[in-house]
């Protein structure tokens, strides 16, 4: 693979969020000497191998924590899929997880004066936002809110990017090297536009400072169209593969997600996504189509090759693995904002509508200082305390410590939080790092699905109320 070069009056300044995944490792591996690159890590940097390349450590889920880690940055670029959950239970889907985290990089990109955001998302098909895959139409979302700040977005839409530690052709490699015959389902004669590794580097380099493509999304492929039957078919060629591979004429979602997971040996939260948009036809559009300067694409022999037998050697950062509380908690709720209500009308709602709902079991008080108890029946001490921080909430997120409560093990971090996304059409709700006091066991059975019984309630209550 070579760099892609060209003239730069000054470095730019470059963090990349997802620096530790695929593209963001090679990524740094091309580009360390063109840019000032700032990888950002959720764990702290044992030891680094690349001088030139900074790290910082964030926690993506605070908008502080963001807002640090973005200082005096140019041009960020945002990798971040929310396949592996952080805490040790995680109450929320990754459409809402994706959602939430992309809202928190749009605000600190734009708090910071960042100047782009380059966003590596998938291809789309031509077809309505009601009938895309989840995955899809989380992709889909993630793109809006990224691009819904101050900061110019340019979002690449790819399909499968072929090169080496690729998750996804990782997938088709297993599947060719242990399955001497090949029974494909009706999926696999969807029809997409693979792409190399070497390819997607040199476009999002030159997407990199380029006004021409701010606040565009680009589609991007190489020129061959075939289908994921086909991709298997020629990937068993480069291997030297004698394989047989025909097609049954079914889908069958469940029995799909089986057999790319056990013979592809990846793991459930990566292949359940993938399969379920495998469905779409994703090509790419003839006026989407990457055009700011001329590309030599490999073809995907020349991609398959080179993810194979690459000898280029990644120099890698070690962490040093922080010890965190281990039965931490982050629950994240999405509501329709039918009424377009602001996040400060929802979180005074939600502190007036939990003790209504339970009637004479809770009470709610205004203990002082911005922060509100909630006491069972009678009782002197709060099950629950929560304290407003005024100045780190506006009109659309509402911020709430948790600071107390017997319900609480832990008062030094943590904290709820309402705000509106997607131009106010949803509300999300989210608890973060709570750690319980009950007992594992008894917490997972009773408070943990209580709490979801009772979002779900006010999700409704939200839905009916016209004031």
């Amino acid at each position: 693979m070579t760099q892609p070069s060209g003239p730069t009056e000054k470095k730019l300044t470059i963090a990349i969020a997802g620096a530790g995944g695929y593209i963001g490792r090679w990524f740094i591996h091309y580009f360390k000497d063109k840019y000032n690159l700032i990888g950002l890590s959720r764990n702290q940097v044992k030891s680094n191998p690349e001088p030139q390349v900074e790290w910082r450590q964030v926690e993506l889920y605070s908008i502080s924590s963001t807002i640090d880690a973005l200082k005096g940055v140019d041009v960020a670029i945002y990798l971040v899929h929310s396949m592996n959950a952080s805490t040790r239970l995680n109450q929320g889907s990754f459409e809402d997880t994706d959602l939430l985290l992309a809202d928190n990089f749009s605000r600190a990109a734009s708090i910071n004066n960042v100047q782009q955001i380059i966003y590596l998302g998938g291809l789309l098909p031509d077809e309505p936002e009601e009938k895309l895959s989840r995955h899809l139409r989380s992709r889909l979302e993630v793109e809006k809110t990224l691009g819904s700040r101050k900061s110019k977005l340019t979002a690449l839409r790819a399909s499968i990017i072929v090169g080496p530690g690729g998750s996804s052709f990782d997938m088709i490699k297993n599947l060719v090297n242990r399955l001497p015959v090949l029974m494909c389902p009706k999926w696999t004669e969807s029809l997409t536009q693979p792409i190399s590794l070497r390819d997607t580097l040199d476009i999002m380099d030159t997407c990199i400072g380029n006004p021409n493509v701010y606040g565009k999304a680009i589609d991007i492929g190489s020129h061959e169209v075939m289908s994921y039957r086909k991709m298997l078919e020629r990937t068993a060629e480069v291997m030297g593969k004698k394989r047989i591979v025909f097609s049954i004429p079914v889908f069958s979602l469940g029995l799909s997600k089986l057999w790319v997971g056990l013979f592809g040996d990846s793991p459930p939260q990566l292949v359940s996504p993938l399969v379920e948009s495998l469905k779409h036809t994703l090509t790419v559009s003839p006026e989407l189509s990457f055009k700011e300067k001329k590309i030599d694409y490999l073809s995907y022999e020349e991609s398959v090759n080179e993810a194979l037998h690459s000898k280029e050697k990644l120099k890698l950062p070690t962490y040093i693995r922080t010890k965190s509380p281990k039965n931490t908690v982050r629950s994240i709720q999405r509501m329709k904002n039918v009424h377009g209500n602001s996040a400060i009308w929802v979180a005074n709602r939600y502190n007036l509508w939990l003790p209504s709902f339970f009637k004479f079991l809770i009470n709610g008080k205004n203990n002082g200082n911005g922060a509100i108890g909630f006491y069972l029946l009678n009782g002197k001490k709060p099950m629950l305390e929560l304290t407003m921080i005024p100045d780190r909430s506006d009109e659309d997120r509402q911020l709430f410590y948790i600071t107390g409560g017997w319900l609480v093990r832990r008062f030094d971090y943590g904290w709820l939080e309402f705000r509106g996304v997607l131009d106010n059409r949803y509300m999300i709700s989210a608890i973060h790092e709570f750690v319980p006091r009950l007992p594992w066991f008894i917490y997972l059975n009773t408070q943990a699905r209580l709490h979801l019984w009772v979002m779900n309630r006010f999700n409704s209550y939200l839905k009916k109320r016209k004031d």
